[in-house]
């Protein structure tokens, strides 16, 4: 029997035992079925002399992996990945119990640590770009708002939020046709927690969240933490399918829809005005609130400019939720959420509960920011930006990415989604080379409910300038490339 090739990148200088990093990753290849059930690991003596390593933590770590179920040994053939553990790995399944729901995309997380080095260029952050940040005008407005205020702005504010801040919310919002007053606004800690709110305050343990597929990280992470289900629907080039989701809404009764109807995260996908009109019948017609997110709203660069849900939203079934964090000052952590009647009183005990208030010197803050015009110039500024970069990501995408490789160009957002081609080298073998290579990005598997993804990435163009950009993917497509002139051979070995 052939013996499996292990893609392992350790980092030397990380404070975690090398004999660890051996574990996490060799669990990582299991759970994501790189390494299938009967697939047999090179010896510790052969694994040691690749890797560069002592003997002793690979037989540390091989024997550590075996008390835990990963492998079996049997003298004089070697050792094994175990049949049981790796039949274990969900396939194919439309829903996940809550305890095996985040199971791959954790493994994998806990392999993405590696970007964390130095030197790396690193597509898989979330974030905008630190330049894009207002420093000089916050600072400056920290020191206006407690000249004025003193201890007010350091004291408790109430649960609802900053007054001012409300209503500032309420005048935004109406210019982008949501209607509102400013007692509907409720001021968050970030959309973070703006999501977690509405699941809190709608939602009981074991109730089931529909979503697209694939879907923002965080919200998975939330479901995870409170206990829901979470079912993901399949998306299209206009985001979740209303087809697949008015089939599943007749079969079940979910407690909650989410989605992101501008430049979705993972995908970029935008939500045409018909399917935003839509998915509201549907959910009117099922009695189903909608969250929606809408964090990257203002980071269009093309293309026309759409109406979030809750603007065409009669019936008070759209909770939208939406924050200054990616658009201004994300360690700010202020956002907002727009509900209407018991939903929002709802919202507010749970809001009360989770941290009696916000921070009012930050809200104090962004609230002065607003009034000054920052956001508007900063906004302004960053789409100019944005775009620019957006157009050197495909450039180099289309230079530097194999043929067969797919994606489309986003008209905001700050993520270029990719598609690999399927009979080549993974996402994650890709992800170990070019970590080799000092690149990274975000596997596209993290990002699904069930199984998927396990081709795709996902890049923030947004956080580099043109000439990293093109570097990174220069790189990335030398990963691939140089894994794929052995890929035949691999693919005929035990461990695929």
């Amino acid at each position: 029997m052939q013996t499996a090739t292990l893609n392992i990148s350790l980092n030397r200088d990380s404070e975690e035992p090398i004999y660890r990093q051996l574990i996490r990753q060799v669990q990582t290849l299991i759970d994501s079925g790189m390494l299938s059930a009967g697939a047999r690991l090179p010896a510790s003596r052969d694994l040691a002399k690749q890797l560069g390593i002592s003997r002793i933590s690979v037989v540390n770590a091989y024997a550590e992996l075996r008390s835990e179920g990963y492998l079996s040994a049997h003298a004089g053939r070697g050792t094994f990945v175990s049949r049981e553990k790796a039949s274990a790995t969900p396939t194919n399944t439309t829903q996940r119990p809550i305890q095996q729901q985040s199971t791959t995309a954790q493994s994998i997380r806990d392999m993405m640590r590696l970007a964390r080095k130095p030197g790396v260029i690193n597509f898989s952050h979330g974030s905008p770009p630190k330049e894009f940040f207002p420093v000089r005008h916050m600072q400056d407005a920290i020191n206006t708002v407690i000249d004025r205020d003193g201890a007010d702005a350091l004291s408790y504010e109430v649960p609802e939020g900053y007054l001012p801040l409300r209503v500032a919310v309420r005048d935004y919002v109406r210019a982008i046709g949501i209607q509102c007053r400013f007692e509907d606004v409720l001021i968050t800690g970030g959309a973070q927690q703006a999501i977690d709110l509405v699941l809190q305050a709608l939602m009981s343990e074991g109730e089931t969240l529909v979503t697209a597929d694939p879907t923002y990280l965080g919200i998975m992470d939330i479901a995870q933490a409170r206990r829901v289900h979470i079912q993901g629907i399949p998306v299209d080039e206009d985001g979740i399918r209303i087809d697949a989701l008015e089939n599943y809404l007749h079969d079940h009764h979910p407690r909650l829809i989410y989605v992101m109807p501008s430049f979705q995260n993972p995908t970029g996908h935008v939500m045409p005005m018909h399917r935003r009109r839509q998915i509201i019948r549907l959910a009117e017609r099922h009695q189903i609130p909608i969250l929606e997110d809408e964090v990257y709203r203002e980071f269009r660069f093309d293309g026309e400019h759409l109406p979030p849900l809750k603007a065409l939203d009669e019936s008070g079934v759209v909770i939208h939720a939406n924050a200054f964090t990616k658009m201004l000052l994300p360690g700010m952590r202020i956002g907002y959420l727009i509900a209407d009647g018991q939903q929002y009183e709802r919202l507010v005990r749970v809001k009360q509960a989770a941290d009696i208030s916000t921070s009012g010197l930050n809200q104090r803050t962004i609230h002065l920011l607003l009034e000054r015009g920052v956001l508007a110039k900063q906004l302004e500024r960053n789409r100019l930006e944005l775009r620019r970069r957006r157009d050197a990501a495909l450039k180099a995408a289309a230079e530097f990415f194999p043929d067969g490789s797919t994606w489309f160009a986003p008209q905001g957002g700050l993520y270029l989604w990719v598609e690999l081609p399927d009979d080549g080298p993974s996402a994650p073998e890709v992800f170990i080379n070019g970590i080799q290579m000092d690149v990274a990005f975000a596997i596209g598997s993290m990002f699904y409910t069930s199984d998927g993804g396990s081709h795709a990435m996902r890049l923030n163009y947004g956080i580099h300038n043109p000439n990293d950009i093109r570097e990174g993917f220069r790189r990335i497509g030398e990963a691939w490339r140089d894994l794929s002139l052995n890929y035949d051979d691999v693919q005929k070995s035990p461990m695929l």
